[in-house]
């Protein structure tokens, strides 16, 4: 007799087969988003209003510079999965597949060009 529990049972179920691992996903990324955000947005408030050489020197310090960059990876990634989700619900055939193309391309363009940024202040 095994054990198995409910969620060895469901997974490769689903038309995907990666439903389980999906939805898993989405669930951590959102817990890691539930500390990070609120992290991040006190720290930014820290730096905002300040003048042009003190906003870069805050975000150059390590910590601000790892927490933002952690933030919009995270942030991205669950944007892309989430948007992937309501693509895959709301529209069939070749429209879906472009869809969700754009929708995964756009999220890795905002993170290439976001820690690119995030480079050229902290270092």
């Amino acid at each position: 007799m095994r054990y198995l529990t409910d969620r060895k049972r469901a997974n490769g179920k689903g038309a995907a087969h990666t439903g389980t691992e999906h939805h898993w996903a989405m669930m951590v990324s959102s817990v890691g988003l539930a500390f990070l955000v609120p992290a991040f947005v006190i720290a930014f408030g820290r730096g905002l209003g300040g003048t042009h050489a003190e906003v870069l020197a805050f975000f150059s310090r390590p910590f601000i510079a790892i927490l933002t960059g952690l933030t919009l990876v995270a942030s991205m990634r669950h944007f892309a999965k989430g948007a992937q989700t309501m693509i895959e619900d709301y529209s069939q055939g070749t429209t879906r597949k472009a869809l969700i193309i754009g929708a995964i391309s756009l999220s890795w363009a905002v993170t290439a060009t976001g820690l690119f940024a995030l480079a050229k202040i902290a270092l």
